[in-house]
């Protein structure tokens, strides 16, 4: 993880991002590409004329130059190499352009002005389909990541979690203990397109050794299974494909996917 793109916003979970991506910054020898996207497009209803927008302006403008002053004060006294990028732009659209030429996005557990919600973050899900690499996404209460710390890789089989584990071999290096976790599903029979074994060969090919799990399903929903494992096992990360099943099913039923970004409970990563 040598190229860290971190989403700068002035929400709560700000701080515990910036940690985390310091963190991996100093374990990896990389850089952080601070990305600062102010959108102006204040929408206010029955403002025929402009004129909330134009008021508000000067307000968001002042806002985002103060956060920028704190967070390079912040910077300036880390021993991790830099750089800021402000644009005019919607933070989605700004974050997926400049993911080209980085190697993880790192990003909060909500949307832009829905600090505090209890809901899945629709930028981090879009992101994880869109982008050419995985998103991070850090819960607020994170106070930095050990490197270190044992990861639980959560395993369906499916091509989506193959390029999740691929993506997240670099962390996976480095760490104590890697857990290749799947959940017991009565009903499917041959569901392992891949099966866990498969996954635990790519890392020793790698000189990963892992660890497989099989967790009982129970009544418990399967993210709140992997996240009750991955708590037990003191792990700092858990590494899942992102939807592996259709997007508009995972929004219209629920899935994986969605819960765990719903209220994550330690940081997750991302790929699809």
């Amino acid at each position: 993880m040598k190229a860290i793109l971190l989403h700068v916003s002035g929400d709560s979970c700000m701080e515990a991002r910036l940690q985390v991506a310091l963190d991996i910054a100093r374990a990896t020898k990389g850089h952080i590409t601070c990305l600062q996207a102010v959108n102006f497009e204040v929408f206010a209803p029955g403002d025929f004329y402009g004129s909330a927008m134009a008021a508000a302006i000067p307000q968001i403008k002042e806002a985002a130059e103060q956060l920028r002053a704190r967070l390079e004060s912040h910077l300036v006294n880390e021993d991790v190499s830099w750089d800021w990028h402000y644009t005019n732009a919607q933070p989605e659209a700004a974050l997926l352009e400049q993911s080209a030429l980085h190697d993880v996005i790192v990003l909060g557990p909500n949307d832009v002005g829905a600090d505090g919600t209890r809901q899945a973050s629709n930028m981090a899900g879009s992101l994880a389909l869109k982008a050419p690499v995985p998103v991070l996404v850090v819960p607020g209460d994170s106070k930095g990541f050990d490197v270190t710390a044992p990861v639980l890789v959560a395993w369906n089989g499916s091509a989506e979690a193959c390029v999740a584990l691929r993506q997240a071999l670099p962390l996976l290096a480095l760490s104590d203990a890697v857990y290749l976790a799947s959940v017991e599903e009565v009903s499917d029979k041959n569901r392992f397109d891949f099966p866990p074994v498969e996954g635990a060969r790519y890392l020793s090919r790698h000189g990963v050794e892992a660890e497989l799990v099989s967790l009982p399903r129970g009544d418990a929903k399967i993210a709140d299974t992997l996240f009750s494992a991955a708590q037990m096992r003191e792990c700092g990360l858990i590494v899942m494909g992102a939807y592996g099943h259709s997007r508009l099913a995972e929004m219209l039923f629920g899935g994986v996917t969605r819960r765990s970004l719903t209220d994550p409970h330690l940081p997750i990563f991302m790929a699809h």
